[in-house]
C-alpha cells in the first residue's frame, strides 16, 4: 500500500502548509496535527520549524527549510516531500508578508519586488511543482484541495498597502485560471482568512486596539474545519473564513 493510501486508510490527511513557522500557517499546523493529520510545513526560518516540530512532539510531520519566491527550492521541496509523505492531499499556500505602510510611490523597488516574489511568484511556485504530482496519483484518477491564501484586500483597495493588494487580487485571479485547467476531482480555492491578530496586521495597525481581533489559534479551528470540508464542487471558489 502507497503512503498516500495507508493514510487515508486511517483516516488522516496529509496536508502542506507553506509559510508554517509563525500566525497563521503555525496556528492551523498545530490544529491540523491536534485532529490527527499529517502535516508537511516550510518557511524560511530554521528556528521556528525546529520549534513547532518540538511543540507537536510528533515524527509523524515533516518540517523543511524553503523558499517559496525560490523556483529551484520547491523543486527541492517537492522532491523531498515525494520521497517522504508522498502526494499531498491538501496544500494551502499561506506564506505572506506585506510591505511597510508607505504610499506606493514611496516603496522601494525591492520591497514591492519582494511582496510580489513572495505572495504571487511563491504560489506559482508550488503550483508548478505540485500539481503535476497531484494529477500522476496513484491510484487515479487525480485528486486534491488546493487553498491559496488571499485576503479581503485581494478584493478591495486600501492605502499604504498596494504591493500587498496588488498581490492578493493577483491570487484571486490566477486561483480562479487554474481552476478551470483542472480535472474534476480537483480544485483549487482563494480563501480570505479574515482580520486576524497576526504581526501583519500589527504592522498595518500598530500594536493598540488589537484585542478585538481574533487571535491564529481561535481562526485556527474554523479554518481547519472549513478547509477539510472543501470538495472539487469549490473549485474556482472565493471563499472567506
Amino acid at each position: 500500500m502507497n503512503v498516500v493510501a495507508s493514510q487515508a486508510a486511517n483516516g488522516g490527511r496529509t496536508v502542506l502548509i507553506t509559510g508554517v513557522s509563525k500566525g497563521l500557517g503555525r496556528a492551523l499546523a498545530v490544529e491540523l496535527a491536534k485532529r490527527g493529520h499529517t502535516v508537511i510545513g516550510c518557511s524560511r526560518s530554521q528556528d521556528k520549524l525546529t520549534s513547532l516540530q518540538s511543540e507537536l512532539s510528533s515524527d509523524n510531520h515533516l518540517f523543511l527549510a524553503a523558499d517559496v519566491s525560490s523556483n529551484s527550492s520547491i523543486q527541492e521541496l517537492a522532491r523531498i516531500v515525494m520521497e517522504k509523505k508522498g502526494v499531498p492531499d491538501i496544500i494551502v499556500n499561506n506564506a505572506g508578508v506585506i510591505n511597510s505602510n508607505n504610499k506606493l510611490w514611496e516603496v522601494p523597488a525591492d520591497e514591492f519586488d519582494g511582496v510580489i516574489d513572495t505572495n504571487v511568484k511563491g504560489v506559482a511556485n508550488v503550483l508548478r511543482h505540485f500539481i503535476p504530482l497531484m494529477l500522476k496519483r496513484d491510484p487515479a484518477p487525480a485528486t486534491g484541495i488546493i487553498v491559496n491564501m488571499s485576503s479581503g484586500w485581494g478584493r478591495s483597495g486600501a492605502a499604504h498597502v498596494a504591493p500587498y493588494c496588488a498581490s492578493k487580487w493577483a491570487v484571486e485571479g490566477l486561483t480562479r485560471s487554474v481552476a478551470k485547467e483542472l480535472p474534476k476531482d480537483m480544485a483549487i480555492v482563494a480563501l480570505n482568512p479574515g482580520v486576524i491578530h497576526t504581526d501583519m496586521l500589527v504592522s498595518c495597525f500598530g500594536p493598540h486596539n488589537m484585542d478585538s481581533y481574533p487571535e491564529p489559534r481561535v481562526w485556527a479551528v474554523k479554518a481547519a474545519t472549513m478547509i477539510l470540508h472543501l470538495t472539487p464542487a469549490d473549485n474556482g471558489a472565493s471563499l472567506s473564513v
